[in-house]
């Protein structure tokens, strides 16, 4: 299932994009998740996990475009289509690296034709890889398999979906974070730093993982973590 962010002040035409994607995904065997917000400061403040955003320029206060330069500030991959009538941001949209421009009203025949290169975009990013150096050779693993990776001794052990034991590699779990990123991890302690995507459940002061095992988060990064996580639910905790 992939997500997708509408941010769009007019709710009829939030209406159009949330009916072209149900009818897309029943043509194409997709399916999507569609959350709607009236605002860029809304969406900025909460910043809910996407696949795809849709985002109208000409929004109330905080344009689409703003928004976008301040979400390119931590998110270099997820895809922005501008839906507008503006169509002069065209080339300024070039400087947030969006994806795309549905002009409004956004015809069902435009939105299908210009969704095939987001679906190509959000199909590559849900595939991408991490190489572990283990003992017994490179491992390459889908970054979504990853479950946690926590750091014991110097040695970061990679606990992996369908992976009967974890993968053992030297490194650093700091390192680690650097290379997958904060869109999808998160560090919740010293020691661990766990895939949002694979987590089942959220306590107080631990997490619980989709293998079942349960870990703690630190007091000294308990409120990044949970504005983290947060985030990615796109809730509140």
């Amino acid at each position: 299932m992939y997500r997708a962010l509408i941010v769009e002040d007019d709710p009829a035409a939030a209406d159009v994009l949330r009916a072209h994607l149900a009818r897309y995904g029943k043509e194409r065997g997709a399916e999507f998740a569609v959350e709607v917000l009236p605002s860029a400061l809304e969406f900025l403040e909460r910043r809910p996990k996407a696949d795809i955003v849709f985002l109208d320029i000409g929004l109330p206060g905080i344009s689409g475009m703003e928004a976008a330069e301040v979400m390119r500030q931590t998110d270099p991959v997820t895809p922005i289509v501008f839906v507008t009538d503006l169509a002069q941001y065209a080339v300024r949209g070039y400087a947030v690296d969006a994806l795309d421009f549905m002009v409004k009203p956004v015809e069902y025949e435009d939105f299908s034709l210009r969704m095939g290169r987001a679906m190509r975009v959000m199909e590559r990013n849900a595939e991408r890889t991490v190489a572990i150096p283990t003992a017994d050779g490179l491992r390459v693993v889908a970054q979504r398999d990853v479950i946690y990776v926590e750091i014991f001794r110097h040695d970061l052990c990679w606990h992996v979906a369908r992976e009967a034991e974890p993968l053992h590699a030297r490194g650093t779990l700091t390192a680690v974070a650097e290379e997958l990123g904060p869109d999808r991890f998160c560090r919740i302690s010293a020691s661990h730093l766990i895939n949002m995507g694979q987590l089942r459940l959220i306590r107080g002061d631990s997490v619980v993982m989709s293998n079942g095992d349960e870990l703690p988060i630190s007091r000294r990064r308990r409120k990044d973590a949970l504005d983290a996580l947060t985030r990615y639910v796109g809730g509140s905790l």
